[in-house]
């Protein structure tokens, strides 16, 4: 089984693309079209059973953005659970607080090149 995009996730991925929180809506306006390092991102990308935020394929780098759902011990467990998951596939994740992306948006930005491996 194909570990990207899986079809049962598909209305999944749609529906998170067609209601995107305000943090997310405005960082990919700096990720898209290859704004960002020349480097292409996908939008609720999925690998496996979760459903990525952001994913850049050439870096294998995923971005997550949390909001107060993230702020609990549940919550917690399970992003770490998937963390551990995309690493053990060799993906990177970086993760900011949708708070981030409104306060401190070029350090973000600057966050994620940082992390590209060709600058």
């Amino acid at each position: 089984m194909a570990l990207h995009n899986r079809k049962y996730l598909k209305t999944n991925r749609q529906e998170l693309r067609s209601s995107m929180t305000p943090a997310e809506a405005e960082l990919w306006r700096h990720l898209k079209g290859g704004r960002l390092g020349e480097r292409k991102f996908r939008r609720q990308h999925s690998i496996a059973n979760y459903i990525l935020d952001f994913y850049c394929p050439s870096e294998q780098l995923a971005i997550e953005l949390d909001g107060q759902v993230h702020n609990n011990i549940i919550a917690e467990y399970a992003d770490l659970e998937r963390d551990q998951y995309l690493r053990k596939l060799n993906i990177r994740v970086l993760r900011f607080e949708n708070k981030e992306v409104f306060d401190k948006l070029e350090n973000v930005l600057q966050e994620i090149k940082d992390s590209f491996s060709n600058k």
